[in-house]
């Protein structure tokens, strides 16, 4: 069982940027495929940005593509997702995910693990 913990979220301006943070235990952090994923009110969770078990391969949403960059530390456990440019259309509940796999994954339902989620507002 991987146990993960996000951190991170916060009040910003819209230009302003935020480096969110998903510690992984429990488990072998390296052999896991790691999701971000946000949930606006009102709206369903949505993928943001992936990232593959080496940190070699990564995918980010159109949205966000050039603004977010998703990262792991093995060393750490640790997986973040730097975001930079924010817009008040930015501002939902921000979850990381787990998966053990060797892929990229931008599904939901690929991810079998899951934080609990960390408030990011931007203000405009």
């Amino acid at each position: 069982q991987v146990q993960l913990v996000e951190s991170g979220g916060g009040l910003v301006q819209a230009g302003g940027s935020l480096r969110l943070s998903c510690a992984a235990s429990g488990h072998t952090f390296s052999s896991y495929a790691m999701g971000w994923f946000r949930q606006a009110p009102g709206k369903e969770r949505d993928i943001i940005a992936s990232i593959n078990w080496t940190g070699a391969s990564t995918y980010y949403v159109d949205s966000v593509k050039g603004r977010f960059t998703i990262s792991r530390d093995s060393a750490k456990n640790t997986v973040y997702l730097q975001m930079n440019s924010l817009k008040p259309e930015d501002t939902a509940v921000y979850y990381c995910a787990a998966t053990l796999g060797f892929g990229l994954y931008s599904r939901m339902g690929s991810y079998e693990h899951w934080g609990q989620g960390t408030q990011v507002t931007v203000s405009s």
